[in-house]
């Protein structure tokens, strides 16, 4: 029998991604869905062929072998001809369960890795937060709302309708792996009919389609600790996705992203910022105040004669350490501000002092031209 292509059957495309996917198998199995059919034959054949797809399709690694390897690295079309179980060596593999562990990332085939499977949990999620740098400096309590799939309410995750219950599946018997020969290979795989579960459903829940979960927002509340940064990540456990049918939650994991200050740049615990002092503070000294994230006004003194671009160092006035103790350091860079405005006497009082400049008063550029005296010959 020709097997149809997965894709097909989802109707996407082969590039689509995990969401349009999910997307295209929840409207076909509510197209199909028996309970909607009226137990129509070919829509049950067609919904079980849709499962089987979407049950592909979403683990990227099953879908990376079935890209490259079709239905035989999948579903191992039956072949006919007899022959018992094969236990020696294949290829440099121990037995033929570890080819498909190796694609599939699990045993799946006989031995001690057949079997029911167990439930999957459900999918982690990711949201981002944007933070200001006070906020990451004295940290926050905040609330954030999320659109995530829960347990449903009227089977309670369970995925039956209330009052019903499941059943042993009829097609592997509540093994969850059913058997498949090919050639003289007898090879297990998931049961298409419960998909690894060994039971079955009798009746699913009308609101969530035998899933035992559904799509609503949800309010979190969030505490972001003191002295976070760009890219530090959190963890909230159990938060995720449900899992289907009563499985375990995924958990969620915020992101955080400093916005940029006007003021400060940040170096992990260390806070940077450039300060304009006038050239007579710079020649000779004084103090500057600079605000602090943590409210308060840090006095910085200014040597005489300092420098354009020298930094000065104000320790214990920077952020603080996560999930530690202390703060680090403020780094203040001067920059030498030349003023660009004079008054009549300020234009006179310079004058008098660049006629009784003797060179000593400025090293660096005294040093500087005798440099080029020296390269020129004159």
């Amino acid at each position: 029998m020709t097997e149809t292509d997965y894709y097909s059957l989802l109707e996407v495309e082969r590039t689509a991604d995990g969401a349009t996917i999910k997307s295209a198998y929840r409207k076909l199995a509510m197209k199909y869905h028996p309970d909607r059919t009226g137990g129509c034959t070919d829509s049950e054949a067609k919904f079980k062929a849709v499962s089987e797809a979407y049950e592909c399709l979403k683990d990227p690694q099953k879908r990376a072998a079935y890209d490259r390897y079709g239905h035989a690295a999948y579903t191992n079309a039956q072949n006919g001809g007899g022959g018992g179980g094969f236990r020696g060596q294949a290829g440099g593999f121990s037995d033929l369960g570890d080819i498909f562990e190796t694609i599939f990332g699990q045993a799946g085939f006989g031995g001690a890795g057949g079997g029911r499977q167990q439930q999957r949990r459900g999918a982690d999620l990711r949201y981002d937060m944007e933070i200001s740098l006070d906020e990451a400096y004295h940290g926050k309590q905040t609330d954030i709302q999320i659109e995530v799939s829960a347990a449903c309410e009227t089977c309670d995750g369970s995925g039956a309708q209330p009052g019903t219950g499941v059943k042993t599946c009829a097609t592997c018997h509540g093994h969850g792996q059913v058997r498949a020969q090919q050639g003289f290979f007898v090879v297990e795989r998931t049961c298409p009919s419960c998909h690894g579960a060994g039971q079955v459903i009798e009746s699913p829940c009308r609101s969530c389609r035998g899933e035992g979960r559904v799509d609503k927002p949800k309010s979190l509340s969030v505490s972001i600790p003191a002295g976070v940064d760009e890219g530090t990540r959190i963890r909230l456990s159990g938060e995720g996705e449900a899992g289907a049918r009563g499985a375990p939650a995924g958990d969620l994991y915020i992101f955080l992203h400093v916005k940029r200050h006007a003021i400060f740049e940040r170096d992990g615990t260390t806070l940077f910022c450039r300060a304009p002092v006038s050239f007579t503070t710079a020649a000779l000294g004084g103090t500057i105040e600079v605000p602090g994230l943590d409210g308060s006004r840090h006095e910085i003194k200014i040597p005489v004669g300092i420098q354009s671009g020298k930094q000065i160092r104000q320790r214990g006035a920077g952020m603080p350490v996560l999930n530690g103790r202390g703060l680090g350091d403020l780094v203040i860079q001067v920059d030498v501000e030349t003023p660009t405005k004079l008054t009549a006497k300020q234009r006179e009082l310079l004058e008098a002092f660049r006629e009784t400049e003797t060179g000593e008063e400025c090293p660096q550029s005294t040093g500087f031209f005798s440099k080029l005296k020296e390269m020129w010959g004159d």
